[in-house]
């Protein structure tokens, strides 16, 4: 992103802006005035702490009202959201649509009265689908979400459209594939610790295709968004601009940390009864399968590309695993 691009000192409004993502979001501002839009006391101190104004908005739905939070502000980035879990329940279910749907719709909409000038979304490469076979998934292909966090974040993108079309704000939505650095949970947590305590695993004959995205790489593209001289609108893929296997990432991750990597053949069929038998088979998808996505039209129409590597990634993320149980 050249100088030239950036627009100096915009107030930003950032909600989700005490979890993942977005504690390295507000860590990595540029010239700007970040206000965090938490849900309570607690995660207000957690704000303040992080150099943002903090502002309760309590719980994210239908009924939030923004009007303080968004006074003065000129662009948001809502990364807030339920996120997905396994074997989601009715009430799960309920509030994606609660939370990630009239909650999103909620906002944008006070947002668009309020002269909020650009709005970033985080949406999900789940809106695309599940898995890819010859080709990686690119913006303009016709949406396939499997679940229901996926149609929840479709839906949320299909009333931002809705919202930027009747309105002066401009709306970007990115759709990430897993995103990884310090602080990561979940799948690729476990990953870092099969990595560090070297357990033999069957994934040697595993020939997939995965994109990923380093925290870094998708907070870039974020202030990209943000801090561009003229507005962007639309869907944007981001990945770290090369896939990687499953063993190829194991193996990786293990020699940062100065680990052996113990991968052995297992025919993949074998893999995926075991799966199946043992009610994993999501989990099977998730380690075997492919899931790539197409970054060039991103590449293209911002001039923007991922300042951190693959390889650095990892790399600076095995590193944190190791500091983060070494104490």
């Amino acid at each position: 992103m050249s100088s030239a691009s950036i627009k100096a000192g915009p107030r930003v409004l950032v909600t989700g802006a005490t979890g993942f993502v977005g504690t390295h979001l507000l860590r990595s501002r540029g010239a700007c005035t970040l206000r965090a839009a938490v849900r309570t006391a607690a995660a207000a101190d957690a704000a303040a702490a992080l150099d943002a104004e903090p502002a309760v908005v309590g719980t994210i739905d239908e009924h939030t009202d923004w009007a303080q939070a968004l006074r003065g502000i000129e662009h948001v980035v809502h990364l807030a959201a339920r996120v997905h879990v396994m074997d989601a329940t009715a009430a799960d279910r309920a509030q994606y649509e609660r939370t990630n749907v009239s909650g999103t719709e909620r906002l944008a909409g006070a947002a668009a009265r309020a002269g909020v000038k650009r709005f970033v979304f985080l949406s999900t490469v789940k809106v695309n689908g599940e898995a890819t076979g010859a080709r990686a998934f690119q913006a303009s292909d016709r949406p396939q979400p499997l679940d229901d966090y996926g149609r929840s974040k479709l839906e949320a993108e299909r009333r931002l459209g809705e919202i930027d079309a009747a309105s002066a704000m401009r709306v970007a939505i990115i759709r990430p594939p897993l995103v990884y650095g310090p602080g990561v949970r979940a799948n690729f947590l476990r990953l870092l610790s099969w990595a560090e305590r070297a357990p033999p695993l069957p994934f040697s004959r595993v020939d997939n295709v995965r994109s990923i995205v380093s925290v870094w790489n998708l907070c870039d593209l974020i202030w990209s968004l943000v801090m561009r001289e003229i507005p962007a609108r639309g869907v944007f893929m981001i990945s770290d601009g090369q896939d990687i296997s499953t063993p190829d990432l194991i193996r990786r991750l293990a020699q940062f940390m100065g680990r052996p990597a113990r991968l052995f053949p297992a025919p993949i069929a074998l893999l995926r009864a075991g799966a199946a038998l043992a009610g994993k088979s999501e989990e099977f998808r998730r380690l075997c399968g492919s899931l790539a996505v197409d970054i060039s039209a991103t590449r293209t129409r911002l001039g923007w590309t991922p300042p951190v590597s693959l390889e650095e990634g990892l790399r600076r993320t095995a590193h944190w695993y190791i500091n983060r149980r070494n104490g």
